[in-house]
């Protein structure tokens, strides 16, 4: 996408000034003279010194949803969306929100449709909300819209954090075994080393492997650095192509118990996603698309990619997913009981209520499971390098009796 910067009037001769957001200077024009615009100055604006794009910066999605929840309760309280605009962006503490908030309300008051507006700052607003309100937009219910996205966005914040906290616990279980054996193979097993080489008898073979393993990681520590690194590397590569991703997402959804989980996870976002545009009237197509966008899963997202052809074609939308192991049975009959009834965007918010409470069950159990097994792995590494140290011990106690 590129910023172009453009002066023009509108029909009663205002003059207008302000940035668009087009992949090309045709398209740009085309968005300006849809808003009624005579355009007599139009130039694309550096990339690298165009202050919306702010060097990667974003706003917490926290910040984004408290936003989101303050605008929708002063739309539906009767301000007018120029003055919400100028209230949040004086109450607001991020100062990159801030920044654009100012710079959205200035587009409101020159006349500029909030969506085209907000479209302008893809790193603040998403896809999602813009389409959506341009659906609000075009069918005078803004302010149901905002609260719609209010909660939608509020929905996959929690889910997010489940998600978060459901797999940091075996991450921070494996960090912590990882770091405790390497302090002891570091650390503890080299005070040892003397008393083995004072012993006359022959080091049994366990013994003699964890001996080798730590000197070897007191001398090429650095080696295991470089491995971290090559493997980081390695991933980003991987991940960097349509193939590597797809195949990575692939195995994500393969794995024993975290798979479910992962899947359950993009269902309920998906779900939730394709309900929320259909209930604000925004076309199947369109809803196709923009929901592929948002599943981060390859494997999915061609599934989804699969519907919309389907769709073209004047076929079922659940066809592509029946035939599919990633799409669960319960999920394609109620899409074709929803096709069948006209009730399709009601059907798919019962599926995200369904999968969303899913997901916590699944955290639940998923933590419960991962305790005792990552406990007894951690029991394991850790015994397997202290019976390294009392095997010899006890043979050099049968040497003394």
């Amino acid at each position: 996408m590129h910023y172009f910067q453009y002066n023009a009037r509108d029909m009663l001769g205002k003059a207008k000034r302000g940035k668009v957001q087009a992949d090309n200077r045709s398209e740009a024009l085309e968005k300006l003279q849809a808003q009624q615009l005579i355009v007599f100055k139009l130039r694309e604006l550096n990339r690298t010194l165009n202050k919306e794009l702010s060097f990667g910066k974003r706003v917490k999605k926290k910040e984004f949803i408290i936003f989101l929840r303050q605008l929708s309760t002063l739309i539906e309280a009767g301000v007018s969306l120029v003055e919400a605009t100028g209230l949040l962006q004086e109450q607001t503490k991020d100062k990159f929100l801030k920044e654009t908030l100012k710079v959205v309300r200035t587009d409101l008051v020159e006349g500029v449709r909030f969506s085209d507006s907000v479209e302008k700052h893809p790193k603040i607003f998403p896809e999602l909300f813009v389409n959506m309100i341009r659906a609000g937009e075009a069918s005078g219910e803004l302010d149901d819209v905002l609260n719609k996205m209010a909660v939608y966005y509020e929905k996959q914040y929690d889910m997010r954090q489940k998600v978060i906290t459901a797999m940091s616990y075996p991450v921070l279980v494996a960090f912590v075994a990882i770091g405790i054996c390497v302090a002891l193979l570091v650390v503890v097993f080299p005070q040892f080393t003397g008393m083995f080489a004072s012993m006359d008898a022959e080091l049994p073979a366990y013994t003699a492997f964890v001996l080798s393993l730590s000197e070897g990681m007191q001398k090429y520590w650095y080696l295991g650095i470089v491995f971290l690194l090559l493997c980081a590397v390695l991933y980003r590569v991987i991940i960097s192509k349509p193939e590597g991703k797809l195949f990575i997402d692939k195995v994500r959804l393969r794995i024993p118990v975290l798979g479910s989980f992962y899947q359950k996870a993009i269902l309920a976002r998906m779900t939730r996603t394709m309900s929320s545009l259909l209930e604000s009237s925004v076309p199947i197509l369109d809803t196709l698309q923009i929901s592929s966008r948002i599943l981060q899963n390859k494997v999915m997202e061609q599934v989804i990619q699969d519907c919309y052809e389907t769709i073209e074609k004047g076929d079922s939308l659940a066809k592509p997913m029946e035939a599919h192991w990633a799409f669960p049975p319960m999920i394609t009959q109620m899409i074709r009981v929803g096709e069948k009834s006209g009730s399709l965007d009601s059907l798919l918010h019962r599926a995200a209520d369904f999968y969303e409470q899913e997901l916590d069950y699944a955290a639940e159990r998923l933590k419960a499971m991962l305790e005792p097994i990552l406990i007894l792995i951690l029991s394991a590494m850790v015994g397997s390098i202290v019976t390294a140290v009392v095997i010899p011990m006890f043979s050099m106690y049968e040497n003394l009796q």
